[in-house]
């Protein structure tokens, strides 16, 4: 039989194989993260009918003689670093992998291996994993540990499933308040501040002010004040703040209760953080030249404490087994001022200089889940904490091409390829982040395609027509018999 017959159907196959290629690319057009592939075509070995001969010195050497024997795939590559376009989904779980100088994977595991991904379109499964929307398969990173000094960091450790969404994840610990302070106008003419004996004021006088504040454990109380003076001593600047109860949640006024002074509670505290007096009230005193309150009879004080160890002792039995903090008061920030009668002066958890410091928090209760470009994830509660998470880590791999296409978007390592570390890397260790809200599109260049296609036709075509031609010359060598 004829050599050219078994060339063109080497060289039917191989077009039809190029053609698979092609069409499985264009198939995945719109696929997330799809990377197409390409086809290369190798020449098969040659026959030799004659070998070469050397030159003599009265003749030249000749050329071998060969024919060749068709052709074969030699390689199937696949364009995988190379970047599809972005999709923006608006979904905080779909993350594209935008790469620096090396070509990221996610690492998701599929119950038994490692599998690696440039798909990004994750959500939160029924246990609270972060996985795959396509497969389940739970993308893997790096957990959150909490430091000896009490912040939150990450374990660059072996990767594991990002159970986000674990019990212990759904809350944030509360914090007792330690800090308040008031702020506003004081003015000397309002009637809810004047009372008729600075010396014995009587139930519900005064100017009323109130402040919530938090136990270690989340429970809310409210201490109430009142502010008051006299005509003579208003017009002197001198006022008085006095403690008058301390609430619970249903209301319930504590320090009669458990039959603890006032007093024993209120005290002023120096700025070495000690507690210098108690008492039930204390003299605050403006300044006539800038208009802000002293503490009257107490150098070196800068806040008024309410003790409540001395509450907590009361109810729980002892200081440790009380969940209260002590709470420093501050009233040096109000301001002596004619503002037509009324005052302004209220209290607010937190600082002087900063409302978030020593305010307290209740129990918080996840609402939310943010990832950064460095792939950390970030909860947010309703407490105001916003707490880390864990973070995704990425695989980089010295030869990318060299991975295997498993199906539903996924590559698995292979000897060519490099191996997976079972750690991995952060995606900015090489200037690499990743960015949410959008997915990577297919990289499917249809334009590439349609051309592809159009060579690969005619050659399928020229190689058909080697086998008519060739049994054509066969038909006519069969009828020499006849």
């Amino acid at each position: 039989m004829m050599r050219s017959l078994y060339s063109g159907v080497s060289g039917l196959r191989n077009h039809q194989t190029k053609m698979d290629v092609i069409g499985n690319n264009i198939a995945n057009v719109n696929t997330v993260a799809f990377k197409s592939s390409s086809v290369t075509f190798n020449d098969i070995m040659y026959q030799t009918t004659q070998a070469a001969s050397g030159a003599t010195e009265t003749t030249g050497g000749t050329n071998a003689k060969q024919i060749g024997l068709g052709v074969a795939t030699g390689a199937t590559k696949i364009s995988i670093t190379s970047a599809g376009a972005s999709e923006s989904t608006g979904n905080a779980f779909d993350i594209k992998l935008v790469d620096s100088n090396s070509t990221n994977f996610f690492i998701v595991n599929n119950g038994s291996s490692n599998q690696f991904t440039r798909a990004g379109s994750f959500y939160i499964d029924g246990n609270g994993n972060l996985a795959m929307a396509s497969t389940g398969y739970l993308v893997q990173g790096w957990q959150a540990v909490t430091n000896e000094d009490g912040s939150i960091g990450i374990r660059k450790d072996t990767v594991s499933s990002l159970r986000i969404m674990s019990p212990a994840n759904r809350t944030s610990n509360p914090e007792a308040t330690e800090n308040a302070y008031a702020a506003g106008i004081v003015d000397k003419n309002d009637t809810n501040i004047i009372v008729s004996d600075i010396d014995n004021v009587q139930a519900n006088e005064g100017y009323a002010m109130s402040v919530s504040f938090y136990d270690d454990l989340g429970y809310s109380y409210t201490a109430k004040f009142a502010l008051y003076s006299d005509d003579t001593n208003a017009n002197n600047g001198l006022y008085r703040v006095k403690l008058v109860g301390i609430y619970d949640s249903d209301n319930t006024e504590l320090l009669s209760k458990y039959g603890v002074a006032a007093s024993s509670v209120f005290g002023f505290t120096n700025n070495a953080g000690t507690a210098t007096t108690t008492s039930d009230y204390y003299d605050l005193k403006f300044d006539t030249a800038t208009g802000a309150f002293s503490y009257v009879g107490s150098a070196g004080t800068n806040s008024v404490t309410m003790n409540l160890d001395v509450l907590g002792t009361a109810i729980y039995g002892s200081v440790d087994a009380s969940p209260f903090s002590n709470v420093d008061v501050n009233f040096s920030s109000l301001l002596n001022q004619d503002n037509g009668g009324t005052s302004t002066a209220a209290l607010d958890r937190g600082s002087v200089t900063n409302a978030s410091v020593g305010a307290g928090k209740k129990l918080g209760t996840l609402t939310g889940v943010s990832v950064d470009t460095a792939g950390k994830i970030y909860g947010s509660y309703d407490n105001g904490n916003t707490v880390l998470l864990g973070q995704i880590a990425v695989a980089q791999f010295s030869n990318a091409s060299g991975l295997e296409s498993l199906g539903n978007n996924c590559y698995g390592e292979t000897l060519n390829s490099g191996e997976f570390d079972g750690i991995g890397v952060e995606v900015s260790a090489d200037g690499g982040q990743m960015l949410t809200g959008q997915l990577e599109m297919s990289n499917v260049d249809l334009a590439q395609e349609f051309t592809s296609m159009i060579t690969t036709q005619r050659g399928f075509q020229a190689n058909s027509r080697i086998i008519t031609v060739s049994d054509t010359m066969l038909e006519e060598l069969t009828n020499l018999k006849r």
